[in-house]
């Protein structure tokens, strides 16, 4: 039998929050499983758009299978066609670790809290607006931070994601860099950058900096503004003086969680300068509606020699209070 498209009804889905490298699959192997189980209608795909031609109720059945392909895939990142074949039969795809994963890797590998303080960390954004993380080195609290606020971000809980640091040198001069303020000021955002790229596909996360979804910039530029209807980090914050933590704090809009991260083992403030998240460990730990989660060195979740060239430093610095 000899189908007339021509005579067909045409449709257009619109993947709104999928990347589509990752929808269609690897050599388009997922769109072309999609097109398997729907032989009734010709499907054609050109970067976010699905063009549909064929009958009306066939048609409808595949927006629903698209709508539920597209959340999984946002909230997995993933699509494989164990988990199409079984949505389209009307099962539910199973998953090892269910409720415990903040977010997916782009790979599809689960991000979990691995340690106890790292699970209080995730607990206590629930409950409390502004979070302080504080620990060593490789106890995860920046990576963490990020997934709670990409999650949030998948959610629509939020609209935006903020993150920021302070541009002190930690041994070397900006001015001495190449480049302009940007190319100057990148090399010490880059850690924020690898974590949401470990979270958020490439062609994703550049369209939501495009669009001003997701924002990084030094914390000199958080100056003036009220952000609402975010999740505000703030990274390297024993890097602050008294005034500039107090700015940032004092930016916080409607329906905002901030999460301030820092390690008073690495502060590169001048010896006359005093840190401000030092001094705010002080000010607001009594304050209701704030948590402080202090990480140490069994959240180390880095190479096991990290844990041991902390151990290392803190016995040195131990050692020569005694003798001065």
């Amino acid at each position: 039998m000899r189908v007339n498209w021509k005579s067909m009804i045409e449709k257009h889905i619109v993947l709104e929050d999928a990347d589509p490298v990752v929808f269609y699959g690897v050599n388009n192997v997922n769109f072309q499983m999609i097109k398997a189980l729907f032989p009734k209608l010709r499907l054609v795909a050109r970067d976010n758009v699905i063009r549909v031609m064929g009958d009306e109720e066939e048609m409808c059945a595949l927006e629903d299978v698209v709508t539920l392909l597209e959340k999984h895939c946002v909230q997995y990142n993933t699509l494989t066609e164990e988990v199409i074949v079984d949505i389209v039969n009307g099962r539910k795809p199973q998953h090892e670790y269910g409720n415990e994963a903040i977010v997916f890797s782009v790979g599809g590998r689960p991000i979990i809290p691995r340690t106890a303080n790292q699970s209080k960390l995730v607990d206590d954004f629930e409950t409390h607006d502004m979070l302080f993380a504080i620990g060593p080195a490789g106890t995860g609290k920046t990576y963490v931070a990020i997934a709670l606020a990409v999650k949030a971000l998948k959610n629509k809980q939020i609209k935006k994601i903020i993150l920021c640091r302070p541009a002190v040198e930690a041994g070397e001069k900006l001015g001495f860099l190449p480049g302009d303020m940007r190319d100057k000021i990148d090399p010490y955002l880059r850690p924020l950058y690898d974590a949401l790229q470990d979270m958020i596909p490439a062609t994703r996360l550049k369209e939501m900096m495009e669009m001003d979804i997701i924002q990084i910039a030094p914390l000199a530029f958080m100056r003036g503004r009220t952000l609402n209807d975010a999740v505000v980090i703030l990274d390297e914050a024993q890097n602050t003086t008294t005034q500039q933590l107090k700015m940032f704090l004092t930016r916080m809009g409607q329906n905002t969680k901030m999460i301030v991260t820092g390690d008073m083992t690495q502060i590169d403030l001048p010896n006359t300068q005093r840190s401000g998240l030092l001094q705010a460990m002080c000010i607001l730990k009594d304050l209701k509606g704030i948590s402080f989660v202090e990480l140490n060195r069994k959240d180390i979740v880095r190479h096991k020699l990290v844990t041991r060239i902390v151990e290392a430093y803190e016995a040195y610095e131990k050692k020569e209070k005694i003798t001065q």
